[in-house]
């Protein structure tokens, strides 16, 4: 099920001992659109120090509710390394964090996180982790030591959902409306849309825009750039968020566009 990234905002975050604090912010890599960390401040506990949880200490969401239990405790959480989340978190400041929980770096693998789909799988009490550990580790660490060689530690690579919300969505004739939140697969993390409102245009109506169809993201100008005409969003199928988006929506959605994509092996160009 997708869920956007406002449904997750104010969410609370629980340790196995106590609450840690809420949810203010979600960053994503912006290589493979993957949320790979919650932004919680602390509240009063912590004097309103904002700490990062990755979705591998998470367990399942009541999103009725909005919590989020974490298989963390309090302490581990106050102890955790320091970042500055006003400042780009760069991949040396993850490697410090996920070293401190002891989770394997999610990069080099063959997916999206590490070699398979899912941030659980990488909780190192995981069964089908755990089987196969040491032979896991060593295929990470040999991918770290290869990526670490092909780029820079320091170069940033997460970026705020919040900081991109409000950039110009523009087309290959103009522009066309503005992001406004974005949808995560509850179970991989995986950003499958940016939400879109072209209202300025026609009034009320939301689009979705996969991340595939982005041909860049300009940070300096806050704009993203499709390979996608201003008519062919303007009669794009409407996003509703009132009603949930579901596997038929997708396939209407990419045949709209001509696209194949994410589980869309039956979609095919018309």
């Amino acid at each position: 099920m997708l869920h956007s990234v406002k449904d997750m905002e104010n969410a609370t975050i629980s340790a196995t001992n106590g609450q840690i604090g809420h949810v203010k912010d979600i960053y994503f890599d912006d290589q493979v659109w993957v949320a790979r960390y919650l932004v919680v401040n602390t509240g009063f506990w912590l004097t309103g120090r904002m700490v990062l949880i990755s979705p591998i200490s998470l367990g399942k969401a009541d999103w009725q509710e909005k919590t989020f239990p974490a298989i963390i405790t309090k302490e581990q959480v106050e102890h955790s390394p320091s970042i500055n989340t006003d400042k780009p978190i760069s991949r040396q400041n993850e490697e410090q964090y996920l070293d401190y929980y002891g989770y394997p770096f999610y990069w080099g693998g063959a997916s999206i996180w590490g070699d398979g789909l899912f941030p659980y799988a990488m909780e190192p009490y995981y069964p089908e982790y755990e089987a196969d550990r040491t032979v896991h580790l060593r295929k990470t660490e040999a991918y770290s030591r290869i990526e670490q060689i092909r780029r820079n530690v320091d170069d940033p690579h997460l970026r705020s959902c919040k900081n991109i919300t409000g950039y110009k969505l523009i087309a290959k004739d103009g522009e066309i409306g503005h992001v406004t939140d974005f949808l995560i697969d509850e179970k991989t993390w995986a950003i499958h849309y940016l939400i879109v409102e072209t209202s300025h245009w026609w009034s009320g109506h939301k689009v979705l825009i996969a991340p595939e169809w982005i041909t860049g993201v300009h940070w300096p100008d806050k704009t993203v750039t499709v390979d996608l005409s201003q008519d062919a969003v303007r009669i794009s199928p409407s996003y509703d968020p009132k009603q949930e988006w579901n596997r038929d929506a997708d396939i209407t959605l990419y045949r709209h566009y001509h696209r194949k994509g994410y589980e869309a092996s039956s979609i095919t160009s018309e």
